[in-house]
């Protein structure tokens, strides 16, 4: 009986064996479609598990831990880096699924900066507001970061009101003084294959060129001084930008020597400091000086006259009110008709043509209204007659003074 059925036995071993196998491949199978194995260019949230000097080890659901090390770990910026706690979770990027050594490679930084990349794209099909800080600057523009990456704002597209309060010929002038300003931006364009990624605050800025000079104006004051830049000339004056309002500084205002046209002495885009010397806020004017902020030539000049004072003139013109003479090479004086002659006239060239050198008497010194006033018939007048002598015996004494002078250097030396 036990001889018959032992061949029985012997068959169903492998059979046995068979089963075992396939049971145990089930079980690894199983096993395996429970790990959620890392994918390369994936994203992950995982959990740090130990932080030694070198090396990260993040827990992203496999049997052992992904590392950061190497240049992924050195690209940590050390700001970010000391921030990092055992049992924080983190984004990281799988570089690598399984290295020569079976561990899976991590990078942060990467994860961060993809992140960061998604949400530029958001952005812009978006059309949103992306609120930041201006971190720094270049020749063309800000650099300002979204996310992990550093975006750049044109010039072109930096606000209005920002770009009227740059000054300067060099990009540090213009821009070095707002690094660390908070601003809203659009994000305009995307481009990850260049690492491209331009920002727009105008975009984002919804004032415009009138509400901004509105609320300019609201700010002027009559008398202060402010900083502008040269925007366009004409015949009758230059416009000046002030904080992104233009203001206009006549013709009269620009110097004090007697100009044609304003492209003597200014440019456009030049820097100019100017007053505020009428505000209409009905009409949304400004009016600005460039030459009260200099010294009055004419100031210095009308000095040497005193009221009293006889002077040599030569006659510029005639009028029908009076004639007017030159006492220095800029400065003339106005001999009103009634100041010419002891006798009635109809007008001044019954007495004087011009060209004429004659003596005059100063009786009028108008310093605020450069305005010096003339006689001609008070030349010899007797009211005067004590100024007269004291100016006479200065000369007398300058005289005297020069002559000892002189014999003094006859002398023979001893």
């Amino acid at each position: 009986m036990d001889q018959n059925h032992a061949p029985l036995e012997q068959e169903t071993q492998p059979e046995n064996h068979q089963t075992e196998n396939n049971n145990m491949a089930s079980l690894l199978e199983q096993e395996g479609a429970m790990i959620d194995f890392p994918q390369q260019g994936e994203i992950r949230t995982g959990m740090i598990a130990s932080i030694a000097p070198g090396q990260i080890l993040v827990s992203v659901g496999t049997k052992s831990e992904g590392v950061i090390s190497g240049k992924e770990y050195e690209a940590i910026p050390r700001e970010e880096l000391d921030e990092l706690k055992v049992g924080m979770e983190i984004p990281v990027y799988v570089v690598n699924p399984e290295d020569s050594s079976g561990n899976v490679v991590l990078s942060y930084v990467r994860a961060r900066e993809e992140a960061s990349w998604k949400e530029a794209e958001q952005l812009l099909a978006s059309k949103e507001t992306y609120h930041s800080k201006i971190i720094g600057y270049n020749k063309g523009g800000l650099i300002v970061p979204v996310g992990g990456l550093r975006g750049f704002v044109p010039a072109s597209q930096v606000s209005l009101s920002r770009r009227a309060e740059s000054s300067g010929e060099t990009p540090e002038q213009r821009w070095s003084k707002m690094i660390g300003e908070e601003i809203d931006v659009c994000v305009i364009e995307v481009d990850r294959e260049r690492r491209r990624l331009i920002l727009s605050e105008r975009a984002a800025n919804t004032e415009t060129r009138e509400t901004i000079k509105e609320r300019v104006i609201d700010s002027l004051q009559e008398g202060e001084v402010r900083t502008g830049k040269v925007t366009s000339l004409a015949d009758f004056g230059a416009f000046v930008n002030i904080s992104g309002a233009d203001g206009l500084v006549h013709l009269s205002e620009i110097s004090w020597d007697r100009i044609q046209h304003p492209s003597e002495v200014l440019k456009v885009g030049q820097e100019v400091k100017v007053k505020i010397i009428s505000i209409d806020r009905e009409k949304k004017r400004i009016g600005l000086s460039i030459r009260q902020l200099q010294k009055d030539p004419w100031l210095e000049k009308a000095s040497r006259y005193q009221v009293g004072q006889l002077i040599e003139g030569t006659i510029t013109r005639l009028t029908k009110f009076g004639a007017f003479a030159r006492i220095d090479d800029d400065v003339e004086g106005l001999i009103h008709i009634s100041e010419i002659s002891e006798k009635r006239i109809e007008h001044p060239k019954e007495v004087l043509k011009e060209g004429d050198v004659v003596t005059l008497r100063v009786i009028k010194v108008d310093a605020e209204n450069h305005r010096i006033g003339l006689s001609i018939r008070r030349v010899e007048s007797m009211a005067y007659a004590d100024l007269d002598w004291m100016a006479l015996e200065e000369v007398l004494e300058e005289d005297d003074t020069e002559e000892e002078s002189e014999q003094s250097s006859d002398k023979p030396a001893e």
